[in-house]
C-alpha cells in the first residue's frame, strides 16, 4: 500500500474514533423521531440521522461503525433517539431496536372486539392477556364504573400511542385509560350535575353518539333527541346497540334483531344499555355533555349518513318514506349514468 493511502487511512481511523468518543456525545437532551425502512442499508440510515441532526458526519459515522463490525445488524423501525447521544450509543440503539417506538392509532367508535387485536397485532402482545387486562378490578375501580361491569369498554381512549418495545398488556391499556381520564375536564363533573347523570352514564351515552353519526356537525342533535327520549323514559332505540349486543360490524339493523334479549338492546329495554358500547372521543363525549336544544325525538339516516330530523312519530314515518324515496331516485340516476356510459361509442 503507498505510504500516502497508507497515511490516509490512519488518520481517518484516528479521526474516527476521536469524534466518536469525544466530539459526538453532547449535552443536547432534545430527542428526533425516525424511521428506518426494512431493507435500509447502513448508509441510508446514517443519512437520515444526519438529516435529523443526530449525527454531524454520516460518512464517518458509517466508517465507525464498519470498523467495529456493527454496520450490518441494523434493526427497522420508528426510533426516538436523543440528539446529544453518542454514536457508540447509537450504534446500541440501532442494533437492539432500544428507543423504537410501535404506534397504535385507535380511532372513535370502535369497541374492545373489535381494538383489542388491533392493538395485540401492533404490539406483538398476547390478545388473551389484552382481554384479562381490561378485566382489572383496580382499573374498573378507579374509574367509579358501577359494579358488574366487566370492562373498561368505553374508556380506552381514541388517540395515536407511542409505545416502546416490550411492554406489558397491562402497561397499555393502563396507559390507555390514563389517557381517558386526562381528557376528562374537571370542569365536566358540574356538568354532571345538572345532567343528574354519572360519569359512566354520560360516557354511555357519548359511545353510542359516537357510533350513530358520519357527520360531526349531528352529534350535539344526535345527543339531544336521545336526551328528550331519556326524559320521557322512552326506548332509545339505537341500531348500534343492537349491533353491539349482536358482536356484528356497522350494518343494517333488521326488524328481527330487534327481539335479541340483551340490556344493550335498546328497543326492548328502556333507557340506557348497562355501559359503553365503544370508545367515543372528545367530540362526542361534549355532545352527550351539552345536547343541542331541540324538540326532536326521531330520527332516519340517509345512505351517505346524514339524518332527517322529526318531532312527531307521524312526521318520522313520513321522513321514512322520504328516504327511502331519495334512495331509489339515486339508485335510478345512478343506473342510467351506467347505462349510458356503456353505449357510448
Amino acid at each position: 500500500m503507498p505510504d500516502r493511502a497508507r497515511r490516509t487511512r490512519r488518520w481517518l481511523t484516528r479521526t474516527t474514533l476521536a469524534l466518536a468518543m469525544s466530539g459526538c456525545a453532547t449535552m443536547d437532551d432534545t430527542t428526533v423521531e425516525l424511521t428506518i425502512r426494512p431493507g435500509s442499508t447502513f448508509r441510508e440510515a446514517a443519512d437520515s440521522l444526519h438529516a435529523h441532526g443526530v449525527v454531524r458526519f454520516p460518512r464517518l459515522f458509517g466508517a465507525y461503525a464498519a470498523r467495529r463490525g456493527r454496520d450490518r445488524s441494523t434493526r427497522s423501525g420508528t426510533y426516538v433517539i436523543r440528539r446529544g447521544a453518542s454514536w457508540e450509543g447509537i450504534l446500541h440503539a440501532l442494533q437492539t431496536g432500544e428507543g423504537i417506538i410501535n404506534r397504535v392509532t385507535i380511532p372513535e367508535g370502535l369497541p374492545l372486539w373489535e381494538s383489542l387485536p388491533m392493538i395485540a397485532e401492533t404490539l406483538t402482545l398476547p390478545l388473551d392477556s389484552l382481554e384479562v387486562a381490561v378485566r382489572d378490578p383496580a382499573l374498573l375501580a378507579r374509574l367509579g364504573v358501577p359494579k358488574g361491569t366487566a370492562t373498561v369498554e368505553g374508556y380506552l381512549f381514541p388517540e395515536t400511542y407511542d409505545f416502546p418495545s416490550q411492554v406489558t398488556a397491562r402497561y397499555v391499556v393502563e396507559q390507555m385509560v390514563a389517557r381517558f381520564e386526562q381528557r376528562w375536564d374537571p370542569a365536566w363533573e358540574a356538568r354532571l350535575a345538572e345532567l343528574q347523570m354519572t360519569r359512566h352514564q354520560v360516557v354511555t351515552l357519548a359511545s353510542i353518539v359516537e357510533k350513530e353519526v358520519r357527520r360531526g356537525s349531528e352529534r350535539p342533535t344526535v345527543s339531544g333527541v336521545y336526551h328528550n327520549r331519556l326524559r320521557i323514559k322512552m326506548a332509545l332505540q339505537a341500531d348500534p346497540t343492537v349491533q353491539y349486543a349482536m358482536k356484528v360490524r356497522p350494518g343494517r339493523v333488521l326488524y328481527r334483531h330487534l327481539t335479541i334479549d340483551s340490556p344493550y338492546n335498546t328497543y326492548k329495554y328502556p333507557g340506557l344499555p348497562p355501559g359503553p358500547i365503544a370508545a367515543p372521543g372528545k367530540a362526542s363525549l361534549e355532545a352527550a355533555l351539552f345536547p343541542a336544544k331541540v324538540p326532536y325525538r326521531y330520527f332516519v339516516a340517509h345512505p351517505d349518513g346524514h339524518h332527517e330530523f322529526r318531532t312527531t312519530y307521524e312526521e318520522h314515518l313520513a321522513a321514512i318514506q322520504y328516504v327511502r324515496e331519495v334512495a331509489r331516485q339515486d339508485s335510478l340516476a345512478r343506473l342510467d349514468s351506467l347505462a349510458r356510459a356503456d353505449t357510448l361509442p
